[in-house]
């Protein structure tokens, strides 16, 4: 007798979520202490690990109240979303990554805090340009690219030369500790490194203008 079932029909392969909810990543401290963020799943992005966003925004601290800054190569924005909860006015978050921005948008949603976030889509080298010719300015910069890519060097080029950082300003690199980038990039001068292993963060400040 012939079967009345038809012919098997494959099963669908299940598609995995491209935000992982898996607590993972958390606000070390401030108003949203310990609230959890998700992150992108893959390993398209680094977050920031804990010890060095804790020694990151220890060194911030005094700078932050009322501040505005700016986070690139944001990923879920674990730096970003840390320095609001510390008291910072306003961040702008520049991620290419569309599942990183979808995590981050995620989060500042959950967080309640989308009057003070902005969050851009996009080439950083690009988006900085953009934020220059509006007008913007910012008391901290942080930017934590890719270490194999070469970005460090030309992020902070772009920096040095594009007035983006208000005077007295501070930007911070995060970048691969036997990759050191220059001590002085156009207005910006290294005053402060922080290492952690492999990881280290050399801090710059902006000259005034003469």
């Amino acid at each position: 007798m012939p079967s009345r079932t038809g012919p098997a029909v494959p099963a669908r392969r299940r598609v995995p979520e491209p935000i992982d909810r898996t607590p993972a990543l958390r606000i070390i401290a401030g108003v949203f202490k310990g609230r959890r963020l998700v992150t992108p799943r893959g390993d398209t992005t680094r977050p920031t690990a804990d010890q060095v966003r804790i020694a990151l925004m220890d060194t911030l601290m005094p700078r932050l109240p009322g501040a505005r800054v700016l986070d690139l190569f944001a990923g879920a924005g674990g730096v970003g979303l840390e320095a609001l909860s510390r008291g910072a006015a306003e961040v702008v978050f520049v991620e290419r990554d569309a599942r990183a921005v979808a995590a981050l948008r995620e989060n500042v949603a959950a967080l309640g805090v989308a009057a003070a976030a902005r969050v851009k889509r996009g080439d950083v080298l690009r988006e900085l340009e953009g934020l220059y010719r509006a007008g913007e300015r910012f008391d901290v910069v942080f930017l934590d690219p890719p270490y194999d890519a070469g970005l460090v060097e030309t992020t902070l080029e772009s920096l040095g030369g594009g007035g983006l950082p208000l005077a007295e300003g501070w930007v911070i690199a995060q970048h691969f500790t036997k990759r050191a980038p220059a001590e002085r990039v156009g207005s910006l001068f290294a005053f402060r490194t922080r290492r952690f292993g492999e990881t280290t963060l050399t801090f710059y400040r902006c000259a005034a203008a003469p």
